[in-house]
């Protein structure tokens, strides 16, 4: 029996942003406190946790202080300095662990794993300057798209190689970093799972959303996906196989591509995730409790679904149209705090119960 924290215990949560915001409030509700850890100034998660620590990653001894203040660590993102995450770990838990983190931060170790424990992704080779992207181009055909293996989300770090003669152009976006170039795929949908694995190793899973991305952010998740009931489980049963190949506890988000042969990984995030936040309206624990759940040593909490859902990001000036959601019904609205509307930022997002 693994041993829970009792209420009053305090979260440690690497990151202040909407992710790290919502964890917050998902551990008070269970009598549990969060400090955050947040380089910048008055993070969205600021507002609603316990304690914030406002300091760089590399300032060891905020890292230090911050660590002792907490029980457990965990994470809204993942990009965070090994050197800081070595620290730490020396101090408190850091769940999820450590490997997950190393293999989701760079897309060559992620694409490795992935294959390595028998799943399908897309064809992908490493390019670390024009001689490998002329090769892999070669080998893979256009088009094809180039990413950054490390610091790339929402569309960043990436461009597309509709034809070779577009290849310096997408070299030189990369900016010196080492590269990988995936083929396009076909794909008639993309699912992701959002899936929970606790310190006993029991695991629960959430249907299966399906998205919707404009200018490469994700702007729906529609429950349930489109899928047919066979297919649903098989993304559940990949998502479970990453999961234990992980030694995992917590919540893990997998974006997948539903293809003519099947399922293919697109990639994993070893945290809540953007296209989770419909559990919020449609069940009864959602993907935040459920993380805080495992990572506290809490039993995990049931996955079931009661009700179609479908989330829309609100982002930049589509934070404007609060005054409509407010007055819709079925409607659940969650603002970030964030004190200025940016094109391409999230500054909230809205669960219609359908």
């Amino acid at each position: 029996m693994t041993e829970m924290l009792k209420p009053g215990a305090t979260i440690g949560i690497l990151g202040g942003g909407q992710l790290g915001r919502m964890l917050s409030v998902a551990a008070s509700r269970l009598g549990l406190t969060c400090a955050i850890f947040e380089p910048g100034a008055n993070p969205p998660a600021g507002q609603v946790a316990d304690r914030v620590f406002t300091a760089p990653y590399d300032d060891e001894a905020a890292l230090r202080a911050f660590a002792e203040a907490v029980d457990v660590i965990t994470y809204e993102f993942e990009n965070i300095p090994t050197s800081a995450l070595d620290l730490l770990e020396s101090l408190r838990p850091i769940r999820p662990g450590r490997k997950a983190l190393a293999t989701s931060q760079d897309r060559i170790l992620e694409k490795s794993f992935l294959n390595g424990i028998g799943l399908t992704t897309a064809p992908w080779a490493e390019v670390t300057d024009a001689a490998s992207l002329d090769a892999a181009i070669a080998q893979i055909g256009t088009p094809s798209i180039l990413k950054t293996t490390r610091l790339g989300y929402d569309g960043k770090g990436q461009a597309r190689i509709m034809t070779p003669a577009d290849a310096p152009g997408a070299l030189a976006a990369m900016g010196g970093a080492t590269a990988v170039l995936e083929g396009f795929v076909d794909f008639s949908a993309e699912i992701s799972v959002i899936a929970a694995r606790g310190l006993d190793g029991s695991i629960a899973c959430f249907d299966p959303g399906e998205n919707v991305h404009k200018s490469g952010i994700l702007h729906t998740t529609t429950v349930p996906a489109r899928i047919p009931p066979a297919l649903r489980s098989d993304a559940v049963l990949v998502a479970a196989r990453i999961l234990n190949a992980l030694d995992y506890v917590g919540v893990l988000g997998v974006e997948l591509f539903v293809t003519p042969a099947g399922l293919l990984v697109n990639e994993i995030a070893p945290r809540v995730h953007n296209s989770g936040h419909w559990t919020q309206a449609g069940c009864a624990v959602d993907q935040f409790e459920q993380h805080i759940r495992a990572v506290a040593g809490w039993p995990l909490g049931d996955g079931g679904r009661y009700a179609d859902v479908e989330m829309l990001n609100l982002i930049g000036a589509d934070v404007d149209r609060i005054p409509e959601f407010a007055r819709a019904k079925n409607t659940q609205i969650h603002l970030y705090g964030k004190a200025e509307a940016k094109p391409g930022r999230k500054m909230g997002h809205v669960n219609r119960i359908l």
